[in-house]
């Protein structure tokens, strides 16, 4: 069985290690820019919050379970710990949807999105406390002032609290970066071998939970009319379906505290299509806090190591087996090899 990702092992066949090695960093980059533009796709279609989290999910099934099909007829069956794992991880992204937007409404869009960000807190300290995977210390150091940046771009800085429930959208914030964090370390579980399968059921389950949420809670209108669905089917297919494929491929094979300080990058990105659709024009601190998140996330890319993990792998010496290079070739450690399982930098052996 080869390799999920052929990019992820570490050849000679020409290709330099540096640009093999940042290609997942582009992906998660890429993917950001494009779930960007949630947020001036759902004003636009102005719905209430469920209904937007359930269509937006609802309506990239049809594209996602083709995907999933075609990648089931060439990599084979999944194991059930993976089909359970995208479902929870929907379920959560369900929550998560339906509660960012509930935040807004709130507590005011400034600080539902710093709220909102706080998932790259949690992502990293639960990856380093639980999964044992230790953030490098240049994304330790930059997580801070990125997090500054992202204040900078919510336009918080010099402006009051708005909203009529303050406290109730601080809850909401706060509770939807939990949702998000979860939905993150767990999609990138269930991912490893597999990118459109696990995100097509973490997307059956979102829009489930957001069916759910709305018909408990109330805002639930399967009713659209025409130009609000149309946004809201641009929304499915730009976000839910493009985006989150080219950050589902990229989250198996990066640190956890880096492929969150990567979506980093939404806010930042959500600025500019603001100002060139909606002709919002951004103040000179939200540009500089566009400025700080993008630099704070390049900075770190430019601190990976050639091989971009946390767990080193052993280099070929002695006598090679036939077709590896010892010069080019790395090898993941031998437990690893044997169970043809990733290894903590998310890079697959060949099992």
């Amino acid at each position: 069985m080869s390799a999920p990702y052929a990019s992820t092992v570490i050849t000679d066949n020409g290709r330099k290690a540096g640009s093999a090695d940042r290609s997942p960093l582009l992906l998660a980059g890429l993917g950001a820019a494009c779930i960007s533009a949630s947020g001036i796709l759902v004003k636009l279609a102005d719905t209430g919050p469920a209904t937007a989290a359930f269509y937006r999910c609802f309506l990239a099934l049809p594209v996602l379970g083709v995907l999933a099909l075609l990648e089931r007829r060439r990599r084979g069956p999944r194991s059930l710990a993976s089909h359970v794992g995208a479902w929870v991880a929907g379920l959560c992204l369900g929550v998560d949807l339906v509660l960012w937007n509930h935040a807004i409404a709130e507590v005011g869009a400034g600080i539902a999105t710093v709220l909102g960000n706080l998932q790259v807190l949690f992502v990293t300290f639960i990856a380093w406390a639980v999964l044992r995977e230790r953030p490098d210390r240049t994304a330790l150091a930059v997580l801070p002032v990125v997090l500054g940046g992202v204040v900078l771009v919510s336009g918080l800085v010099g402006t009051s609290m708005n909203g009529t429930h303050p406290l109730a959208g601080i809850g909401y914030g706060v509770s939807t970066s939990i949702a998000y964090s979860v939905f993150l370390l767990v999609i990138r579980r269930a991912s490893s071998g597999a990118i459109a399968g696990p995100l097509a059921e973490a997307t059956a389950g979102a829009a489930l939970g957001a069916f759910l949420l709305g018909v408990a809670f109330g805002g639930l209108d399967l009713r659209v009319a025409w130009p609000s669905f149309g946004w809201l089917l641009l929304l499915s297919l730009t976000s839910q379906t493009i985006g989150w494929l080219l950050i589902t491929s990229s989250l198996p094979r990066l640190p956890a505290a880096i492929s969150a300080l990567t979506l980093l990058l939404q806010p930042a990105a959500a600025m500019v299509l603001a100002a060139i659709v909606l002709s919002e024009r951004p103040s000179l601190t939200q540009i500089a806090g566009a400025v700080v998140v993008c630099g704070g996330v390049v900075a770190v890319a430019r601190a990976q190591p050639s091989g971009g993990a946390s767990a080193p792998a052993e280099p070929v010496t002695g006598d090679s087996p036939p077709g590896t290079s010892r010069a080019g070739r790395w090898r993941l450690p031998a437990r690893r090899r044997e169970q043809g399982t990733p290894a903590a930098d998310g890079r697959w052996s060949e099992g």
